[in-house]
């Protein structure tokens, strides 16, 4: 049986998608479609039942991609480790959200890049969940931080740290709200006050407000700016209150820029996902960058 045909059967598998592989494989669509009907035709059996939206695998398909797809993995690692020497450099593509990918992941992953053998170079793009994870599923990117967990078989996702949540404002805002309030009289201590959001929709107020108040926000952005440290600024500079994750704010904090406003037993936590396609990992610069990542993260939770 042709390699070349079982490698593009097991990245169709993978995809869910006959255009999705060929973007990944470099090939045409139709010489991908070429491909599997070649392999179905010396298997005697339908891999792939065809829908509007992309394929489903067989029974018979299932089975072929758990046995074929380790081994496929396998030689993928030989032949990317035998590369990864000669080379004296490869180039990791990291994607994940501007502010957590800015003040966590790209100065652990510093230590990895380098022209002498053993690291990388490294190029990072920024972006919102789903944007990300689109362009891992592409191809675009080889390692992928995300708030979301992908679903099928393409993306493998690892929990790799929580971030905490926390209310805050200048004390100029915190003096007026009252200390303590906000334990004792819930949200109502907040109406009618300004909010600092980066979306209109205030993704971090809302969650905040139902995870710690049970209840929906009642104010409306005063400021909306699509960057987390834009928020700080702004919520520092006395704009309104806040959410903002602890490890963004916790120096602010500290040196009394804001306050927290509350502080409660169970805090909102938002997961952060380390992703990659399924089977990358064989790529030593890439297991590398990966492997380096989980041990960073053990000091951020």
């Amino acid at each position: 049986m042709d390699l070349a045909l079982l490698r593009t059967f097991v990245t169709v598998h993978r995809a869910g998608s006959f255009t999705r592989a060929a973007a990944l494989l470099g090939l045409s669509q139709p010489a991908v479609t070429s491909q599997i009907r070649t392999l179905e035709r010396q298997l005697g059996r339908p891999l792939f039942l065809r829908q509007a939206r992309g394929v489903t695998p067989t029974t018979i398909g299932d089975e072929l991609a758990h046995k074929a797809a380790p081994h496929l993995d396998a030689l993928v690692e030989i032949a990317e480790t035998g590369l990864d020497e000669e080379s004296s450099s490869r180039t990791l593509h990291l994607a994940g959200p501007p502010e957590f990918t800015a003040a966590r992941a790209l100065p652990a992953l510093t230590g990895l890049t380098g022209s002498d053998g053993q690291g990388f170079e490294l190029r990072a793009s920024f972006g919102n969940a789903e944007a990300i994870l689109e362009g891992l599923a592409a191809g675009h990117h080889d390692l992928a931080i995300s708030t979301a967990r992908p679903r099928g078989a393409l993306l493998t996702a690892t929990p790799l740290c929580d971030e905490e949540h926390v209310l805050i404002a200048s004390p100029r805002w915190a003096e007026r709200i009252g200390s303590g309030s906000p334990r004792r009289n819930g949200a109502a201590a907040l109406e009618n006050l300004p909010v600092v959001e980066v979306h209109e929709s205030l993704p971090f107020v809302s969650r905040y407000w139902a995870s710690v108040f049970d209840s929906r926000p009642s104010v409306s952005g005063t400021v909306i700016v699509p960057d987390l440290r834009a928020v700080l600024a702004c919520a520092t500079a006395g704009a309104g209150l806040a959410v903002l994750p602890r490890y963004l704010c916790d120096g602010a904090i500290q040196r009394g820029d804001i306050v927290a406003l509350h502080e409660p037993a169970v805090p909102p936590l938002r997961t952060y996902f380390l992703v990659v396609r399924t089977g990358t990992l064989a790529m030593p610069h890439i297991a590398r960058a990966y492997e380096w990542l989980q041990r960073a993260a053990v000091d951020w939770c």
